[in-house]
């Protein structure tokens, strides 16, 4: 697999996971400039910005630990233009999706995360 088709499966797989527990898909690859959240969900009035990591095997590491300060002052600056955007969400929250492609396929859904 590539890596777009990589990180395409991840966000699929993510999406149908938190459609199974209740969320609501609002977007996805949501953009502004060079600014990019991989979903925007909702849940109970909460605002989700989640991040997808997806990654074919642990051998450089695990998903989650690719998401460093500088991509999560990207995603905190995203979502401050998008609730900028719609103004009517009050309550955010960060979260991540790690996926790693293995047999059997390993999802960790990190909920609330602020580095």
């Amino acid at each position: 697999m590539k890596n777009k088709d990589t990180g395409n499966f991840g966000e699929n797989l993510a999406c149908e996971n938190l459609v199974e527990n209740g969320f609501n898909i609002l977007a996805r690859n949501w953009r502004y400039k060079h600014l990019e959240i991989d979903i925007i969900a909702s849940k109970n009035q909460m605002l989700h910005i989640i991040e997808v990591k997806t990654r074919s095997s642990e051998r450089f590491g695990f998903p989650e630990q690719f998401i460093d300060k500088q991509k999560f002052q990207f995603l905190k600056n995203a979502a401050a233009i998008y609730q900028f955007q719609h103004p009517r969400w009050k309550n955010i929250q960060f979260d991540v999706f790690a996926i790693t492609l293995k047999n059997p396929i390993e999802v960790l859904f990190l909920e609330d995360i602020f580095f």
